[in-house]
Parts: C-alpha cells; sequence; structure tokens
C-alpha cells in the first residue's frame, strides 16, 4: 500500500531486511513485480518470501516453544530501536519455526519508529506471549486449549483472575499484569478519558528499550511450574520393549526413511523424539512431531535444540485437532488442511484412537494414511501390557479390535508393502503405500 511504501523503503534501504535474514531472524523475501497478483493501483511493492515448510500457531507450540519465539520478537524489536525501526504489532502469529528455531515472517510490520511514541503492542504482546508463559509458569496450567477457544491470547483480565494472590507480589506482575488489567477495567468504566490519555503517553527511546529488556530479562528465567511425572513423558524409558525388540524396530523404521527420503515427515505420538532423530539420521528432510503429552514436547524440543535438528514437536489432540478458526473460519487453517506430509510414522499409537478414545478402528486407519502418501502403522494387540493397562479398569467393547480386522482395514486404504513383528507381545509394524 502506498501508506506504508515510505515505512519499508526507510527499512530496506538500510539494509536491514537483508542481515536479519541472513541470520535466521527474519523470513528471506524478494521484491516481485507487483502486477502478478493483478491490477492494483495501490500496491508499489510486491514482496516473494521463503516457504515455511509448515506452518504452525501458538497454541500447538509447547511452552519452550512459546518462550523461544517471545525471546525472538523481543531481541528483533530491541536490534530495530538501535536503527530507528519498530514494530507495528506484536502478534504471536508474526512468528514461525524451522525446526527448533523460531523465525519472524512478518517483513510489512517494520516500520520507522518515531521519537516518543508509547509500545503499541505492548498489551498484544502481554496476551499473546507474556500471560500464556505466566499461565503455565505461575499457575501450572498449560496454555494451550486456552489460546486455541481465544485466538487473540488470553487476556490480561483473565490472569489477573487465576493468579493466586501470592504469585502477584513481584515487581514483574505487577507491571505487566495487576497494573495493565486495573487500567483495563478503568478504560471500560471512562473509554473517552483512556483514549485520550493513550493518546498523550510518551515514552523515550531510552525508556522504551528498558521496557523491552526487562521483559526480556523475565521471560528468559520463565520455567513450568509443573515439572512432575506425566503419563508419557518417561515412555521412552519405560516402554515394554526389550533392547532387542527395539534394535529391530528401529531398523524397520531407518529402512522406510532410506527408502522414501520424505522432505516432510510426520511423527504422531513423536514423545521425547527418539524416532524423529532417526528419521533425520537416516534422510528425512525435516520432522513435524505430534504429542499431547507436555513434559514429553518440552523434552522433544530442548533435545531438538541443543542438536540443531530439523525436528519440530508441536501439542496435538489427535482426537480434537486444530479446526479452521477466526474470522469466516479462513484466519488460522486447521490441522486437517495443513496436514500435507510426504510420510507419516504412527508407531505406538492406533490404540489411543481406537481404545483410549473409543475411535472405529476403520476411521483411524483412514485418518492415519490419509495423513501422507506412505508411511508406517504400528499395531498394539489386546495382549500388549500397555492396553491391558487402558483396559483395566474399563469394560472391553472392543471386540472387532484385533490384527486381523487392522490389516484389512489397512489393505483398504493402501498398499502393504512390508510388515514385521517387533515385541514378544505381538506389536507388528506396517509400510504402507497408497502413492500408486
Amino acid at each position: 500500500m502506498r501508506c506504508a511504501a515510505a515505512d519499508y523503503e526507510f527499512v530496506r534501504d538500510q539494509g536491514l531486511l537483508e542481515r536479519l535474514a541472513e541470520e535466521g531472524r527474519l523470513v528471506g523475501s524478494a521484491e516481485v513485480a507487483p502486477d502478478l497478483l493483478g491490477p492494483a493501483e495501490d500496491v508499489l511493492y510486491l514482496l516473494e518470501h521463503a516457504r515455511i515448510r509448515y506452518v504452525s500457531f501458538p497454541y500447538e507450540w509447547s511452552f519452550p516453544a512459546l518462550k523461544a519465539a517471545a525471546l525472538l520478537h523481543l531481541d528483533l524489536h530491541l536490534d530495530l530501536l538501535a536503527h530507528g525501526v519498530t514494530l507495528s504489532d506484536a502478534s504471536a502469529y508474526n512468528v514461525q519455526f524451522q525446526g527448533p528455531r523460531p523465525i519472524f515472517i512478518d517483513v510489512l510490520s517494520l516500520r520507522r519508529y518515531r521519537e516518543g511514541e508509547y509500545w503499541v503492542g505492548h498489551r498484544q504482546f502481554c496476551e499473546q506471549f507474556l500471560n500464556p508463559l505466566l499461565l503455565r509458569a505461575l499457575a501450572g496450567v498449560p496454555h494451550n486449549a486456552w489460546y486455541r477457544g481465544s485466538l487473540e491470547g488470553i487476556g490480561v483480565l483473565d490472569v489477573d483472575r487465576v493468579l493466586p494472590l501470592r504469585r502477584k507480589l513481584s515487581w514483574n506482575v505487577i507491571s505487566h499484569v495487576v497494573l495493565q488489567a486495573k487500567l483495563h477495567r478503568a478504560a471500560i468504566r471512562k473509554p473517552q478519558a483512556n483514549i485520550e490519555k493513550i493518546r498523550e503517553r510518551q515514552l523515550s527511546k531510552t525508556g522504551f528499550r528498558g521496557l523491552l529488556g526487562q521483559l526480556r530479562h523475565w521471560i528468559a528465567k520463565l520455567e513450568p511450574a509443573d515439572t512432575g511425572p506425566t503419563v508419557w513423558g518417561g515412555y521412552a524409558d519405560s516402554h515394554s520393549y526389550g533392547s532387542e525388540e527395539e534394535q529391530a524396530k528401529r531398523r524397520f523404521v531407518a529402512e522406510f526413511v532410506e527408502r522414501t527420503r520424505p522432505r516432510l515427515l510426520f511423527d504422531l505420538g513423536c514423545n521425547t523424539g527418539d524416532y524423529a532423530a532417526l528419521a533425520l539420521e537416516a534422510g528425512a528432510g525435516s520432522v513435524v512431531g505430534f504429542d499431547a503429552d507436555q513434559q514429553a514436547l518440552e523434552t522433544a524440543f530442548a533435545r531438538a535444540a541443543a542438536g540443531g535438528l530439523a525436528f519440530l514437536p508441536l501439542y496435538l489432540d489427535a482426537a480434537n485437532p486444530s479446526p479452521d478458526q477466526g474470522w469466516q473460519q479462513t484466519e488460522r487453517a486447521g490441522f486437517g488442511r495443513r496436514a500435507k506430509a510426504d510420510a507419516v510414522l504412527a508407531l505406538a499409537f492406533e490404540h489411543h484412537l481406537a481404545i483410549g478414545r473409543n475411535v472405529p478402528l476403520d476411521q483411524t486407519v483412514a485418518w492415519l494414511t490419509g495423513l501422507a502418501p506412505r508411511g508406517v502403522i504400528e499395531f498394539v494387540p489386546k495382549a500388549d501390557p500397555t492396553v491391558n493397562r487402558m483396559l483395566a479398569l474399563r469394560e472391553d467393547i472392543f471386540s472387532d479390535y484385533d490384527e486381523a480386522a487392522f490389516t484389512q482395514c489397512l489393505t483398504g486404504a493402501a498398499r502393504i508393502v512390508r510388515s514385521e513383528i517387533v515385541s514378544a507381545h505381538g506389536r507388528r509394524l506396517f509400510w504402507y503405500d497408497r502413492s500408486h
């Protein structure tokens, strides 16, 4: 748009876009002919960006992923201010991930800084970054379900109500939660007076940088409050495989990846990332993992970050995946519309849907094979100790849950390339292909 052209030129001509892209903090972009999208009188510049292989949203990120995204935003903003540039907003949706590394994608939100201006994105940053982190760090509540139900983040009034009094007795919480909540309530009572006060507010650049730096220092120290044992957080060390059985499973998966060479692999029930790492070693281009266990996801994210792996673990309740959301349900695409992988691993996973969530076996298989044209699915029989535990306190209503029924369902959806029993209790891996 013409009204934004001068700001864009100011940022571009300083070489900031190229430098930040080279550093991996800003998505790479190039100017292309404005008429590529058709005639538009008000368009002066059209930018083409590098492709993000898998788009994810804040309500799918783990605590450390959201924290990494918040720190990227603050570090980027501090860098920009040193060059007379600021950000027009503070949306968490302006950040995506390449593996565990966050990257800023909204090039046109960079604009010239105006001396004395207040941080207009402060409240948005708090609602979309800070408050979800505080919910987990101070109250022990994961942000994912709440954030998904409120696309613009978690409101300051809600956090103010949720946090116990003892958690509010710090200057940071008072500054960014308690006082904001008080101002918000005052704005509701006297909206016009509040608008006039906002217009009159001034903040020096030094004060602006101080505010960003204070937030950065605080957020960098935040950690989840509930770090005790979870149902699947220790699965990698306590599953029902013997060492030889585990090696057989790893060989099967490695051969599948070596032969198929997927550019993007989904790892359903990724846990702490053992098989994601194996897949990358075997030749997968990148892996997006999915799990519902917070501790497992946090361990997986730390593993990916420490090893520089092209692996992004995300939160997913497979029986209730993210839907299309936002205005006219088009702003944020649901999991189904984004789930386009070259291959999928579903190891020790299908029984959590078929038995744990009562999803019919044929629908479970159809959903899994629909995620990618080829993959490996592990069938876990009733004789397995894990399924025994799942059925211990409930009636066994799954008379059609057996390997023969699973094989029939899979044969109806794809070609079985190979199968192999990998445990003494009868777990079997199925390599399927529906690409021909």
